[in-house]
């Protein structure tokens, strides 16, 4: 089963700051001699809750496909790229997930494998678009009140927003504790079913991409401990 990882860095000085920005331009050249790598982005992060248009220069992103869930763990483990990034940065973590469902392109692309596997527990949700550039005012006037609506939820176990381009290539990742309460969300009439709507209507994307995982486990640590509430999701997995 394909194994999709999502591993965060977070950078405290700013030095390491400057050599993380650098690393959007030239560690995609490493990561392509990776022998067992399959679809991979550089990613950095938005500000506040994550889902702004400016960026946030101290949080970088890793977004890789791997064939199973074990070579995912060994190749990240033994990479000199994702080596280089941790001794850079003051914290980590890797999240492995399972694709369950998928629909659009990424760069031309359909890069998640998806199964008809079990979703109890918690489950992620990955949304990626490129936004027309004639549409991207529009688009980013109504994200404060998106980020407000998902900050405020009280089921959200995990947020945040990257990009490869700011304000044109966004992509948004949350973590729910189960199917059912993502779903009642994106059901909610509020500002998020709203700029749904207006997207629709107005084709506001050139290019869309959907995908929902089922979260494997969890590497590292985030924010000064676990990423999520220990008491709702545990790892029996050793963590590295």
């Amino acid at each position: 089963m394909q194994s999709v990882t999502l591993s965060l860095f977070r950078f405290g000085s700013a030095k390491a700051r400057i050599w993380a920005f650098a690393q959007m331009a030239t560690a995609r050249f490493a990561l392509k001699r990776e022998p067992k790598i399959g679809f991979f982005k550089l990613l950095g992060s938005g500000t506040g809750e994550g889902f702004t248009p400016i960026p946030n220069v101290s949080v970088y992103a890793i977004l890789a496909t791997w064939p199973d869930r074990e070579t995912a763990e060994t190749e990240i483990s033994k990479s000199t790229t994702y080596a280089r990034y941790r001794a850079h940065a003051v914290e980590d973590c890797t999240l492995f997930l399972s694709p369950t469902s998928a629909r659009g392109e990424w760069d031309g692309r359909a890069p998640f494998i998806a199964e008809q596997t079990s979703t109890d527990g918690p489950i992620a949700a990955l949304t990626r678009a490129t936004v027309k550039p004639v549409n991207a005012l529009r688009f980013w006037r109504r994200v404060p009140d998106i980020s407000q609506v998902i900050g405020d939820d009280p089921n959200v176990l995990f947020k945040i927003g990257v990009g490869e381009v700011p304000l044109l290539h966004q992509v948004t990742f949350s973590i729910w504790p189960d199917s059912a309460s993502m779903a009642e969300f994106a059901r909610r009439d509020g500002p998020h079913a709203r700029a749904i709507k207006a997207v629709r209507d107005g084709a506001w994307f050139r290019e869309e991409l959907y995908a929902r995982f089922r979260l494997e486990g969890i590497q590292g640590q985030w924010e000064g401990g676990h990423p999520l509430n220990p008491n709702r999701f545990n790892d029996e997995r050793p963590h590295t």
